[in-house]
Parts: structure tokens; C-alpha cells; sequence
């Protein structure tokens, strides 16, 4: 028995979670430039991709919304995103900690490491500080 395979120019791919990594990026409504901009998202920002397209990705975000990415402003960088709608971020890995400054719902932030359950993250402008893993994406 003999099984031939046909690959087409789309491909599914099991989730990835990929983060954009220049300061920002269009999201268009398809796989390429020609499509309509939707939105603008933000460095750090992380997504969930769907299927690959001609170096394009498909892809969902913390809130469901949908979107085409060129496959050259997103990397594998672990990225979390405020998904609460304002949070403490400390100065150190738990509540005895003080608050170093407060973050937003949507404010994405590039993860530096793990302790338990709590992530050291830093900013796109520099802020560092430790939040909860509740209170992500």
C-alpha cells in the first residue's frame, strides 16, 4: 500500500505560544499585507498561533480576538499578559513583598524566571518586578 501526501501552501501546526518582538506590529485580517490592518499589538505581547500561511501566522490572544502575524516579528520568548483588571507587581515572589508598581489588564510583560508560583518579569521600558501566575496569560 502506498500513501502519498500532498502539502498545500497552509499548514495547521499544534498551538504554539510565540511573543511579538519588535517595539510593535500590524495584525491584519489575512496572510499578507494586501489584507485589512485590524489592530497594532504591542512588544512582549504574547499569542497563541493557529496555522502558518506563506510566513504569515494565524493566531488568538488573551481575549479570543484573531489576527495575521508575519512569522519575522514574533519569537518563542516566554511573555506573560495581565489578564486581571489591575495588579500588584512586587519586588519580590510573594505577597510579603512590597508593590513596586501596579499594572493594567492587557499590559504585556517578557517573563526573566519562575519561583513557584510567581514570575520575575520586566517591561518593554525596563520596569522589572514579580507577579502572581494567577494574574496572567
Amino acid at each position: 500500500m502506498m500513501i502519498l501526501l500532498i502539502g498545500g501552501s497552509a499548514s495547521a501546526l499544534a498551538a504554539e505560544r510565540m511573543a511579538v518582538k519588535n517595539d510593535s506590529a500590524n495584525i491584519r485580517s489575512g496572510p499578507g499585507t494586501q489584507h485589512d490592518l485590524l489592530w497594532q499589538i504591542e512588544k512582549y505581547h504574547p499569542i497563541m498561533v493557529l496555522e502558518k500561511k506563506e510566513g504569515w501566522y494565524r493566531f488568538e490572544d488573551f481575549e479570543g480576538d484573531q489576527g495575521w502575524i508575519h512569522a519575522a516579528l514574533v519569537d518563542t520568548t516566554r511573555t506573560v499578559i495581565i489578564q486581571v483588571p489591575r495588579c500588584n507587581v512586587r519586588t519580590g515572589p510573594g505577597t510579603q513583598f512590597a508593590i513596586g508598581f501596579n499594572s493594567d489588564k492587557g499590559i504585556p510583560f517578557k517573563v526573566l524566571q519562575v519561583k513557584g508560583q510567581w514570575l520575575e518579569v520586566q517591561h518593554a521600558d525596563g520596569d522589572k518586578g514579580w507577579l502572581a501566575e494567577n494574574l496572567v496569560w
